[in-house]
């Protein structure tokens, strides 16, 4: 399993906790080597804009670009999710993402942010990705999210809520997101990242 090192992301607390729900990890910015590993993590965290600038710098776009059609499972966790959308907006500024899943990242409309802590989700009927893990709370640290995204052509949409709801984790097929982190989410988290290697 790849986990994609474009100077973005927890990378060492994510990397053990793939290994922990039992993948090989191979932790790199090698394109080439992440390509031939048989799933792939991008994770993320700081700023849409400066995420996006250092996965295009490093080849993600084309890396992307050749894995969806492999049909190898694809995560992305944290800002690595939120750069699966169209666009993110930041201080008035609108960076555009990669296009995977439809909606715009904005600032989330609550009094309290960052939205930090422990929540519920609202899982779909279907979803693979949460089988056994339900009713289970994950660890949230954001201050921006997709707050519209209606589920179609397969896409399930699990949601969460900080005074106003938020898209919580997108799967469809072998690609998933997830706002929160799983590899800071305890058993739930471990039992997540297990169901999303089975897919």
């Amino acid at each position: 399993m790849g986990l994609f090192d474009y100077g973005s992301g927890n990378l060492h607390s994510a990397a053990r906790a793939l290994a922990a729900a039992g993948g090989k990890v191979v932790l790199t910015a090698d394109i080439q080597e992440l390509a031939g590993c048989d799933a792939l993590v991008v994770p993320g965290v700081g700023a849409y804009a400066a995420c996006m600038a250092g996965l295009q710098a490093a080849g993600g776009s084309e890396l992307l670009e050749g894995w969806l059609p492999t049909g190898k499972p694809l995560l992305g966790i944290c800002v690595g999710h939120q750069i699966l959308f169209e666009e993110g907006t930041e201080h008035g500024i609108c960076t555009a993402g990669l296009g995977l899943w439809p909606g715009t990242v904005r600032p989330l409309t609550a009094r309290r942010l960052p939205h930090m802590g422990w929540n519920r989700v609202e899982v779909p009927p279907g979803s693979r990705l949460f089988s056994g893990i339900e009713d289970e709370r994950f660890y949230f640290v954001h201050s921006y999210a997709v707050t519209q995204m209606s589920g179609n052509d397969g896409v399930l949409v699990t949601t969460a809520t900080h005074e106003v709801p938020f898209v919580a984790a997108v799967e469809r097929g072998n690609v998933c997101s997830t706002q929160f982190h799983p590899e800071k989410s305890g058993e739930a988290g471990a039992r997540l990242l297990r169901n999303w290697l089975g897919l």
